[in-house]
């Protein structure tokens, strides 16, 4: 099937921060090829942030899942968004609805078929699907695996870097216009237990970086306790790093998705483990030191900024040592230019 100069495209990507943001060079190429389609994104409301101010977008669609619901929300209101939401979908007679997901999503693709649209595209062998790309057997990178739907509209080439945009980025933060030297973001939260490196180690890091010339940290963690079983946070963890480093370090707990790519906006370069953090500094070209425990460092590695990847054969980010992270940190430094005050 052909399609018009000006089509219809929705893209689904209802996953975590990382997998939208590894989706976003599909996006910007997809707008580069159509310059005057109408383009649309499908996410949830724990991701969507990632998309916020994004040029390439014409309409982003974001719904809540049942366990992301805040205060005063309740479940009837929520599937009543969710109806309304996807009936103005229905209604704009779409032309390519882009499951951008890299695994075969049986219940996506129904949602899908409710919409109407000419062509359902996405990857494994699903029943629905009109367009059904293959499961990646060449160890891809996850942005080289979603830009394989980039083919079906003839455009060519490798990906483009990933592209997040953060609050106000047009103009210089306090941070950036103040700074003489540079920046660094630590963030120490990660979802799985071995991506988590031991907060005196963060603390040991932030010293011996300081101690080689003038930078300044900005610490970064999701707020919270420990135990708490909806939305466990490292507040503990934050102020013992702070206690231990014995620097000066601008403390900045992010709750929402939005607070954290602000913060990131303002640092030159990031450590951290890998996770979403890790792919919203990519997204907004900053170099990166990630710490890598048990997951694909192929697969899920920054793309397309400087950055150094520390993995043990562990898997365990805890096996990591501190001149390691400092030594890979001082590799990057050398390309990081300093700001001028």
């Amino acid at each position: 099937m052909s399609l018009d100069a000006a089509p219809k495209i929705l893209i689904i990507r209802r996953d975590n921060i990382g997998d939208l943001v590894c989706t976003t060079p599909l996006i910007h190429a997809l707008r580069r090829r159509f310059p005057d389609a109408w383009l649309g994104a499908l996410v949830n409301s724990y991701n969507a942030p990632v998309l916020d101010g994004n040029p390439d977008l014409d309409e982003i669609f974001v719904y809540t899942k049942a366990k992301h619901r805040g205060e005063g929300q309740s479940l009837p209101a929520i599937l009543w968004q969710r109806l309304l939401m996807m009936r103005r979908l229905r209604e704009l007679r779409l032309d390519d609805v882009v499951i951008a997901t890299t695994s075969p999503q049986p219940r996506v693709v129904k949602l899908a078929q409710w919409l109407k649209p000419k062509r359902i595209i996405g990857y494994g062998a699903v029943k629905g699907l009109d367009l059904a790309l293959p499961l990646d057997d060449a160890g891809r990178h996850e942005v080289e695996d979603v830009f394989r739907v980039a083919s079906i509209y003839g455009i060519e080439g490798p990906p483009p870097p990933c592209r997040v945009f953060a609050p106000g980025a047009l103009a210089p933060t306090p941070a950036k216009a103040s700074a003489a030297c540079l920046t660094i973001g630590i963030h120490i939260s990660a979802r799985k237990p071995s991506q988590r490196w031991p907060a005196d180690r963060f603390a040991e890091t932030i010293k011996s970086i300081v101690a080689q010339g003038p930078v300044r940290f900005m610490l970064l963690w999701s707020p919270g306790a420990e135990d708490n079983p909806l939305h466990p946070g490292d507040d503990a963890k934050a102020q013992e790093v702070l206690q231990l480093s014995g620097a000066e370090v601008i403390a900045r707990p992010t709750q929402a998705l939005a607070q954290l790519i602000s913060a990131l906006a303002e640092c030159d370069a990031l450590i951290c483990a890998d996770g979403g953090a890790m792919h919203l500094a990519a997204g907004l070209g900053l170099p990166v030191v990630c710490l890598f425990g048990n997951s694909g460092a192929q697969r899920w590695r920054p793309w397309s900024v400087p950055y150094r990847l520390l993995q043990k054969p562990s898997f365990d980010v805890a096996d990591i040592g501190v001149a390691e992270v400092v030594s890979a940190f001082n590799e990057l430094r050398a390309g990081i230019p300093a700001r001028a005050p």
